[in-house]
């Protein structure tokens, strides 16, 4: 499930209260001022993959001159995404830009630029983020680029290089990721448990969009995105 945030008017005291009916557990979680808000939660699927994946033709998500294939979370604010020079620009403080088209198993990549104290991530299918930032030095190795925020770290973590443009090859069949990051392997065949903070939805046995987070801090660049689906 998603969980309801302070914006929502949910805070620490929240308290989460459900029960077991059928195959699914329902309930509502309540805050301390008395907001309430009604959650069903079903059982993550294992999303199992039985051999190895043919691989289709490579597809090119963004052509370096326009959105084209792309929408925004918030259209209103779609203006701290630019395109300069052939790349796509986030200023930070906006909206999502996300794939129009939604995808299953994959191998993405993804070239990147981030600038000093900036954040983003690349999500895959909507619910995975991979982690871009030069800001995030004292949090948890997870947090930092190259991690699957808050489940798995990127081992062994590479230096933080703002200013510097860099890659990352990802792969994901089922529910298991495989993160190359200026060519050294920094998550090998690693299985994600479950849906990461800012996820799209929690639906993970459909296929989903690629996303870039454009809502936190900084300038972040991105070009050559080519994904190559499985057949």
């Amino acid at each position: 499930m998603c969980l309801p945030t302070e914006e929502e008017g949910f805070d620490n005291d929240t308290t989460f209260k459900g029960k077991l009916e059928g195959r699914q557990l329902v309930g509502t979680a309540s805050s301390s001022g008395g907001v309430s808000w009604t959650w069903i939660g079903h059982r993550a699927p294992a999303l199992k993959r039985t051999g190895s994946p043919n691989w289709g033709a490579p597809v090119t998500l963004f052509d370096g001159k326009d959105f084209n294939g792309w929408r925004f979370s918030d259209p209103k604010s779609a203006k701290t995404w630019t395109i300069e020079g052939g790349t796509l620009v986030s200023s930070g403080h906006g909206p999502e830009i996300i794939t129009t088209s939604k995808f299953e198993d994959f191998k993405l990549h993804v070239e990147f630029h981030c600038g000093p104290k900036s954040n983003s991530g690349v999500y895959l299918r909507g619910r995975y983020e991979v982690q871009i930032e030069t800001d995030s030095a004292q949090e948890p190795p997870s947090h930092h680029t190259g991690g699957v925020y808050g489940f798995l770290d990127p081992t062994p973590e590479q230096p933080r290089q703002p200013g510097v443009w860099q890659t990352f090859d990802i792969t994901l069949v089922g529910r298991t990721v495989t993160v190359v990051q200026n060519g050294k392997t920094i998550i090998d065949h690693k299985e994600i448990p479950g849906i990461t903070g800012g996820a799209l939805d929690s639906h993970e046995g459909v296929p989903g969009p690629i996303y870039l987070q454009g809502n936190e801090e900084g300038r972040v660049a991105f070009r050559n995105i080519v994904l190559t689906p499985a057949e």
